[in-house]
């Protein structure tokens, strides 16, 4: 008898990032600034505290919510960076990187036929995982004339009374857009307006280059309102130890805990371990990154405009997202050849919803010999179109 798959599996499409990395596996001399994972190697003292936790025998469980030496240390690093208090006890959950946070966030306060809105581009996971949950997906498009910022008007316009949730994720993946205070303000007062619960992704925030981070639960009246989700895959190069976090009153970080318990249980113990080391001790190699990444930011901009893929400034995260429409190619075109003829790995834009097209995303987590060769090496496929 054929085994029938669930309708919403059924509808979700495989991850289009995905399909452009599994493309480049066993080519030769190809340049990839398709995935968004850091070049540089976790930090050593933080390998070594995983190292030493695994010489003391530290294997065990933990804590659904993670340890609290971890949770504290979390509290204390949000509170020192942005003033805002959360309790280790009650108000933070260790998850298995922020994808499992926001997996969590959408199914403890989701209902079948609720509205999530969700401003595009966006991160590839967050629509198919709002239809996971039973929401509905209700798309906020944005425009590059805007440098892709979506208004409060704009999100306003679509906000129904099956409307429940608001996604925000700045700096934003895949266009390295930076909301400022004062237009997250503005969409705080929607909020507020309209009783939506707001799930902030902010895995990118210490990745911003013009101006300090502002956090949105950190504004006024936001932290009742928002699910505060982070982690410590980009700042710190940790993106295979799969460790995040989840910020939020009580009552919701308890809900996220108990589907959290019946899954995950908990995040693995050595790379909590870790990361109370980066807590402590890797400030000074977070803004090392951050400067690195600066530059290769500056370089990559500046060698797109010039080849004729015109491109916004991004202000934070590490990605370009450059307009391919001079090419008169599609995203999806414009890559497949680009990977074939130039053996060069970016990303349509389209896989980030439908205000994409026409653009890729270029990861700049990539040495700036790296950087510099595959835009010579996508210059001669620009002439050539």
């Amino acid at each position: 008898m054929k085994m029938k798959l669930s309708n919403r599996v059924k509808v979700v499409p495989p991850s289009g990032i995905r399909k452009f990395f599994e493309m480049t596996i066993g080519m030769e001399d190809i340049i990839s600034l398709g995935v968004g994972e850091p070049d540089f190697v976790t930090p050593w003292h933080v390998r070594e505290a995983c190292v030493y936790s695994l010489e003391k025998g530290h294997t065990m469980y933990t804590s659904n919510y993670g340890l609290i030496d971890l949770r504290s240390e979390i509290s204390k690093n949000v509170r020192g960076r942005y003033g805002i208090g959360y309790d280790p006890e009650t108000e933070i959950l260790v998850t298995v990187g922020v994808s499992e946070g926001f997996d969590l966030a959408l199914r403890a306060v989701v209902d079948p036929g609720d509205g999530v809105l969700i401003p595009e581009p966006s991160y590839v996971s967050y629509k198919p995982c709002t239809i996971f949950a039973g929401g509905e997906p209700v798309i906020v498009p944005t425009d590059v004339e805007n440098d892709f910022k979506p208004g409060a008007e704009e999100i306003e316009e679509k906000i129904t009374k099956k409307t429940k949730v608001l996604v925000l994720s700045y700096p934003n993946n895949p266009t390295g857009t930076v909301l400022k205070k004062k237009e997250l303000e503005e969409i705080a007062d929607i909020v507020v307006e309209h009783g939506l619960t707001v799930i902030s992704d902010e895995i990118y925030d210490r990745l911003t280059y013009d101006g300090r981070h502002t956090c949105f639960s950190a504004l006024n009246g936001m932290k009742d309102h928002t699910i505060y989700l982070n982690g410590f895959s980009k700042a710190y190069a940790m993106t295979g130890w799969r460790v995040g976090y989840a910020c939020g009153n009580p009552e919701i970080i308890e809900a996220m805990m108990k589907i959290h318990q019946y899954s995950m249980l908990c995040a693995p113990i050595t790379g909590q371990m870790a990361a109370i080391e980066a807590l402590k001790n890797g400030e000074k190699q977070v803004r090392k990154m951050r400067e690195e990444y600066n530059q290769r930011r500056k370089l990559i901009v500046k060698r797109l405009n010039d080849i004729g893929l015109t491109c916004f400034e991004p202000k934070g995260a590490f990605y370009a997202f450059p307009s391919v429409k001079s090419t008169r190619l599609t995203s999806e075109e414009f890559s497949e050849r680009l990977i074939k003829e130039e053996k060069v790995a970016v990303v349509p834009g389209n896989v980030f919803g439908d205000s994409g097209e026409g653009f890729i995303r270029c990861a700049y987590a990539a040495s700036l010999e790296d950087i510099e060769e595959s835009m010579a090496r996508m210059e001669r496929f620009v002439q050539r179109t």
